[in-house]
């Protein structure tokens, strides 16, 4: 399995706690359309592979494409890569985007499965994070989808300063009313740089609270896992048949390539990122220069980051596959490194397969990082 990921670096306004790379200004849109194109022409060769199952528009806010941007990137990916007969292609789209004629677009269009970032549907949740929508556009975007699309995946966001544990549960319960068969849910993170931090710093907004983020996340996993989710990834939870293909291929550790300014690639051996500016991606692509830069992975890295992410989903660590992959003196220092955290219950063994405990879920990346062949 393979996949392409096209990165759409527009928003309409600037949430207070992303750090991810976009502008808040359209006028270069078009062009950056037109150079993404442009990048996946000259890629199409990168990977060795027979064929693309997925393609995932993220950002940014890819509900602000229009249907000739979107007809124009689909031209180019059909042109120049194999996709695969039922591919998974997902758009992320804000419920202020979703009007019911870019629903019937966005339907009309090859996108079979819509990720909406709704992260509260609570005002004053919404207002803090400084997001476009409001709690009523959140709930009917919902709605409206659900009559063109049957795939629908929803973001939501616990943690949130002032946030109680009973309005968390009242988004737990709206989210399960509407039906939706995927949610993705994030702790809140105050992430260097952004306009939370800088709030957070001065007394406006209160500090995150980490026992807070706990209890919502044991409110999360008890609720979905109870009304029929599995919980497949730390943050993710999906009803039989819907899990994010796109998202279990890079917890598998398959290829990737990522198109766009910021977008990340990944071929097995090393990851490639492109430059996080919009005008210097388009000068580059306009002279048919890959702005980008390269990361050759040692076994060591490729070794740290399959613990990583498979200590996040319910595939765990294969003992057996740790061997195939990486040599006898990994395994060693895997199973040595994992005794006391296994006698701790934070880890505990199936088959020969490793698995983070319910008491260690929270714990995740700690636990990883305990685990990594360090140089």
């Amino acid at each position: 399995m393979a996949g392409i990921y096209i990165h759409i670096p527009f928003c309409k306004q600037a949430c207070h706690y992303c750090d991810f790379h976009f502008s808040t200004s359209l006028k270069k849109k078009d062009q950056v359309v037109k150079m993404l194109c442009r990048e996946l022409e000259l890629r199409k060769d990168e990977l060795s592979v027979s064929e693309y199952q997925t393609i995932y528009f993220g950002g940014g806010t890819p509900s602000l494409l229009k249907s000739d941007d979107l007809k124009r990137i689909f031209e180019t990916v059909y042109s120049n890569y194999n996709i695969s007969e039922k591919p998974e292609i997902t758009l992320e789209a804000n419920p202020d985007d979703l009007s019911e004629e870019k629903l019937k677009m966005l339907a009309a269009s090859k996108i079979n499965r819509l990720s909406i970032g709704v992260q509260s549907f609570f005002e004053e949740d919404l207002k803090l994070m400084n997001r476009a929508h409001n709690a009523t556009e959140a709930l009917e975007s919902i709605q409206l989808a659900s009559k063109y699309f049957k795939n629908i995946s929803i973001d939501l966001i616990y943690g949130v300063p002032g946030m109680s544990d009973e309005r968390w549960k009242k988004n737990m319960k709206i989210a399960l009313d509407l039906g939706v068969p995927h949610i993705s849910s994030y702790a809140l993170t105050v992430e260097p740089n952004t306009a939370l931090q800088k709030f957070i710093e001065k007394g406006k907004v209160k500090p995150v609270d980490d026992e807070a983020a706990r209890r919502h996340f044991e409110i999360l996993v008890q609720t979905l896992t109870k009304n029929g989710f599995e919980h497949y990834e730390f943050s993710n939870f999906g009803k039989a048949g819907y899990f994010s293909q796109n998202n279990t291929a890079y917890w598998l550790g398959k290829a990737y390539l990522g198109i766009g300014p910021s977008a990340h690639s990944y071929d097995g051996n090393a990851r490639k990122w492109n430059i996080s500016n919009n005008s210097l991606y388009i000068k580059a692509l306009e002279k048919a220069n890959l702005p980008q830069q390269i990361e050759k992975l040692t076994t060591a890295d490729k070794f740290n980051e399959y613990v990583m992410t498979r200590l996040r989903t319910k595939f765990g660590v294969s003992l057996v596959e740790v061997e195939e992959k990486f040599g006898t003196d990994y395994k060693q220092h895997f199973l040595k490194n994992a005794a006391p955290l296994q006698q701790k219950h934070l880890l505990e063994e199936r088959d020969g397969v490793l698995h983070i405990t319910a008491k260690g879920k929270f714990l995740s990346d700690g636990i990883a990082a305990d685990l990594f062949y360090l140089h």
